[in-house]
């Protein structure tokens, strides 16, 4: 089976860190930094490096965001994987991938790109401690054969060209890679090259002219980190910064509502119901806690009607599921529910956890909609960090979670499979059911297209089924935008921030 794509275009920390407390922005300020090709662009991050910006940390999504560092493949819209540093791929037999590099492609020190140069990036990844997410379990070997980088791995893998998307899977010049570090400064490929870090500080960058696409349209990227909301939010308004990530919703309000775009985000808040013991190992008995719950009070309540209500697991950050979901399959599957129990003083234990906002809030009124049903709710609220070994025991008949429902690859997989199969490393229902194992592994095998977008709604939909996972909401995010911004992306994957096309307009 072949798989071609074609276009034409297209260390931890090796520094310093110390956290401020709010963040401080650069000298320039957005108001001052001119427009047009001589604009530089100003940035509010939300958080600070972790880890140097290491690209085998999540600081990876930094450098991706900022586009200085790119990966052999991309993601488009649907999650399907499109050309970026390689122009096309073959799968050449069920364990080997072959790619083909882009022409005239300069990493930021001169040096140019060969596959041997990509193929050192992919393999420092494969032997580093710990390994990135998305080659967790898997078993994969990068050689160079005739100009292509060839990937190897060690069962079928359907999903190979998009883990290679991963921005921890980035591709930077040989000198990134030094006496055990890796520095993403001045050794990328994308429009904008790293200049300089301040620590945690923030961060500088300029325009590449000898970027391999359209140069980029602003002369540069000043990124400064704000962990703090409230300094993030009057950043904002005093046109401080032109962009500035996750505006904290309670500050929404003092803000002019044209600045701000609501994204939605692959992240879904879901009442796990135990399936394997206590009240909820009876279908009914969960069937009547679905029909209790009323999604539109507890958005407007606790996320003053920022977040939308979720008819599936999966939400509107994966648009194609809209369209894909409630065929006459997915209605069938769907409609072998179990017709909800009547329910008396059962008594049931609800658990969530401090460390997101609103969940504490979202228990409360889960607990008022679940006992105006007829059951009696033990409420169990504390931090993560002491309640997930107690969750994952199946220690509470029912738990909120706030969970991400696409990993790196930016295909939900392997969150089903993860959260509800029977070997499931985080499964909350504790719940082990054939049909289910069984749509999980067809969805899983299935390749990237339109066959693998139909298994899994037909996965979620045996899911949803089963009644152990009732969900709630799909969260949103809000990015904030300065009037005279022009193509700053609206990402849910959190992947792209600014691109080559992305400037500052007169305002």
């Amino acid at each position: 089976m072949n798989h071609r794509l074609r276009t034409g275009a297209l260390a931890a920390g090796a520094l310093a860190l110390t956290l401020p407390l709010a963040g401080c922005f650069s000298a320039e300020s957005a108001e001052s930094s001119g427009t047009g090709d001589d604009a530089r662009i100003s940035l509010a991050m939300m958080q600070p490096p972790r880890s140097g910006l290491n690209p085998m940390s999540d600081d990876a999504f930094k450098l991706s965001r900022w586009a200085t560092a790119e990966t052999l493949v991309a993601l488009d819209d649907t999650s399907d994987p499109v050309p970026a540093l390689a122009t096309e791929w073959e799968q050449t037999d069920d364990l080997t991938w072959r790619f083909t590099l882009r022409d005239g492609v300069t990493f930021h020190d001169g040096t140019e790109l060969t596959a041997e140069a990509a193929a050192h990036s992919l393999r420092v990844a494969t032997e580093s401690s710990p390994l990135p997410r998305i080659l967790d379990g898997v078993d994969m070997e990068v050689s160079v054969d005739d100009g292509q980088v060839v990937v190897t791995t060690g069962s079928p893998d359907p999903l190979l060209p998009n883990r290679l998307t991963s921005p921890q899977l980035s591709i930077l010049s040989a000198n990134a890679y030094d006496g055990g570090t890796i520095s993403p400064v001045g050794t990328g490929t994308g429009p904008f090259e790293l200049v300089s870090v301040d620590g945690t500080s923030s961060a500088t960058l300029d325009r590449f002219d000898g970027y391999w696409g359209a140069p980029a349209a602003a002369a540069g990227i000043d990124a400064d980190f704000v962990p703090d909301g409230t300094a993030r939010a009057a950043a904002l308004r005093t046109g401080t910064a032109h962009v500035v990530e996750t505006v904290p919703a309670g500050q929404a309000a003092s803000i002019d509502e044209e600045l701000l775009h609501e994204v939605p985000m692959p992240r879904t808040n879901t009442l796990y119901l135990n399936a394997e013991s206590g009240p909820f190992a009876d279908p009914a008995v969960r069937a009547a806690a679905r029909e209790a719950v009323d999604r539109a009070q507890i958005i407007a309540s606790a996320y003053e009607d920022r977040a939308d209500e979720a008819v599936g697991l999966l939400g509107p950050a994966l648009p194609w599921t809209l369209e894909e979901r409630g065929g006459a399959d997915y209605d069938e599957i769907l409609a072998g529910r179990a017709e909800p129990a009547d329910v008396d003083g059962v008594e049931i234990s609800l658990g969530t956890f401090t460390d997101r906002a609103e969940l504490p809030e979202v228990a409360v009124l889960l607990e008022q909609q679940l006992e105006a049903a007829g059951f009696v709710v033990e409420q169990d609220v504390r931090e993560y960090q002491f309640i997930e070994s107690d969750a994952l025991d199946g220690a509470f008949d029912a738990f909120i979670l706030s969970r991400a429902t696409v990993l790196d690859s930016g295909d939900p997989v392997a969150y089903f499979g993860a959260d509800f199969t029977c070997a499931g490393s985080f499964n909350l229902s504790q719940l082990c059911d054939e049909d289910v194992d069984a749509a999980i592994d067809a969805a899983s095998a299935a390749p990237a297209g339109e066959a693998r977008r139909a298994a899994i709604m037909a996965a979620e939909a045996q899911i949803l089924a089963t009644d152990s996972a009732i969900p709630l909401l799909h969260e949103r995010v809000i990015q904030g935008e300065t009037g005279g911004v022009a193509g700053a992306v609206r990402d849910p994957r959190e992947r792209t921030l600014v691109t080559n096309e992305t400037r500052i307009d007169a305002q």
